[in-house]
């Protein structure tokens, strides 16, 4: 609050003056500074607003330890086995003539389909097993031997000719067989001719 000028422009007041200004000076309060202008909408805004929320960083110490997943691993399909060759010539030669042995050999005349099959995949096996190349397969040639005329005609006996004969390169084409066998043939009158199979089996693995 300024101090008034006395009477007449004079810059100090008389001794009543004084006293009435400095009661007045007393009982005067200081004005109180404006209260900046606060809206609720501007809090409601504030809520409103998304909050970004940052993902924590791995630490350093703590990504070293962290679990590595292994690439998967590529399993190469398995290749079909070849198809049966054509037996060769010249070693089929040498066998007939006795040049090249024959190293085991089996017999499947006189038995049953099931057995015979069974029979055969054991002996191939084997004899892959013993590095075996050049082996005999007995199959018999299927005739029927003469019957017997004391004996009465049975029409219901069922008579099958050259069942295995018919059946053995059959069976050596299936996929049990085949990755064994890398060709066969017919064998020679004195191994059994028609009856028997020189067969050519793959070194094993």
């Amino acid at each position: 609050m300024k101090k008034p000028a006395g009477k007449g422009g004079r810059k100090h007041l008389d001794g009543d003056d004084h006293d009435v200004w400095s009661h007045t000076a007393q009982s005067v309060e200081p004005l109180k500074k404006a209260k900046g202008r606060h809206h609720p909408a501007a809090d409601r805004m504030i809520e409103a607003a998304p909050r970004i929320l940052t993902k924590p960083s791995i630490e350093p110490a703590k990504a070293k330890h962290a679990t590595k997943v292994p690439p998967a691993k590529v399993v190469p399909a398995r290749s079909a086995p070849p198809p049966i060759a054509d037996f060769d010539r010249k070693k089929a030669r040498k066998i007939r003539s006795g040049q090249v042995d024959i190293e085991a050999r089996i017999d499947l005349h006189g038995m049953r389909q099931d057995e015979a099959h069974a029979a055969l995949i054991r002996f191939l096996h084997r004899c892959q097993s013993k590095e075996q190349r050049w082996v005999l397969v007995i199959t018999g040639k299927g005739k029927i031997a003469d019957r017997d005329p004391d004996v009465p005609f049975d029409m219901t006996v069922r008579r099958e000719r050259g069942v295995l004969k018919r059946n053995v390169p059959r069976w050596l084409d299936e996929p049990e067989l085949r990755p064994l066998v890398v060709s066969y043939t017919t064998a020679a009158i004195q191994h059994g001719g028609e009856g028997a199979l020189y067969i050519h089996l793959r070194k094993s693995r």
